[in-house]
């Protein structure tokens, strides 16, 4: 049994969702990012997913943007996520690096997978990698044993949904709409109808993602899905902190009040 499928397993037993929570290394700082994850999961999240900061985040909003802006400003690079990822598995939690295509091409797919295997990585999500290009990352990811994460969106056909889940061996992201990453006021009503639908294809995990931010969102999305993917929400706490120290106090709470959320 891998390290994902060890935490869902974890989380169906206790009749509840698993807690999926996303920084991108080198924000706030590159010891800060590492720090924060860390209050993360000692609050409770299960799985923790490392943003590789790039330069054209297609998909991210204005918080997550502005986030991955400072992180580059700080330097990162993809030493700086491996260190990170290395840093945030010593938590014991299940570590993923969240990452467009493009980085990985350019550093190597064999390469970065074995290098993130090694940082205690268990796996990437890859959100703008088609299944029809994903060749070559499926196998090196398979013998550096890394779960693959791919996207589906309510746009998705069923036929789309199908190809997709064939891809992924961690678990599938549901976008719970079509747009960027951001909390909102409520969750798209499109979710549980393409959670319903992928799980019509698939027995891996469904999780989902986008707009999740509080306790009674994380709570109405665990009465459908697998698990609940919380991003935007953490950034906006540590963007407002006036300092690294009340920050990591409210990425606390907030993991917290999410944990809470999806053992209601």
């Amino acid at each position: 049994m891998t390290t994902l499928q060890a935490v869902f397993e974890k989380a169906r037993a206790e009749d509840r969702a698993a807690l999926v929570g996303y920084l991108p290394a080198g924000f706030p700082t590159k010891e800060g990012a590492v720090a924060a994850a860390t209050a993360m999961v000692e609050a409770g999240c299960d799985v923790i997913e490392i943003g590789l900061p790039y330069s054209d985040p297609l998909m991210d909003g204005p918080t997550i943007q502005d986030a991955v802006h400072r992180s580059l400003t700080n330097g990162t690079r993809i030493a700086d996520v491996l260190r990170t990822v290395e840093g945030v598995a010593r938590s014991g939690a299940a570590t993923l690096v969240m990452t467009y295509w493009n980085p990985i091409d350019r550093y190597g797919a064999e390469r970065f997978a074995r290098d993130l295997a090694s940082a205690g990585g268990v796996g990437t999500i890859t959100p703008d990698l088609t299944p029809e290009e994903a060749g070559p990352w499926l196998t090196a990811s398979e013998e550096a044993g890394l779960g693959t994460v791919f996207l589906v969106a309510p746009s998705s056909t069923d036929d789309r949904i199908a190809r997709v889940a064939e891809c992924c061996t961690g678990f599938v992201y549901a976008a719970s709409l079509m747009g960027v990453t951001g909390a909102r006021e409520s969750v798209s009503v499109a979710a549980e109808g393409l959670v319903k639908r992928t799980k019509s294809h698939t027995d891996l995990p469904v999780c989902v993602g986008l707009g999740v931010g509080t306790g009674a969102q994380a709570a109405e999305v665990a009465g459908y899905a697998d698990g609940v993917i919380v991003g935007s929400a953490f950034i906006r706490r540590l963007l407002d902190a006036p300092d690294e120290a009340t920050g990591l106090r409210s990425v606390r709470e907030l993991a917290a009040e999410l944990a809470r959320g999806v053992r209601r």
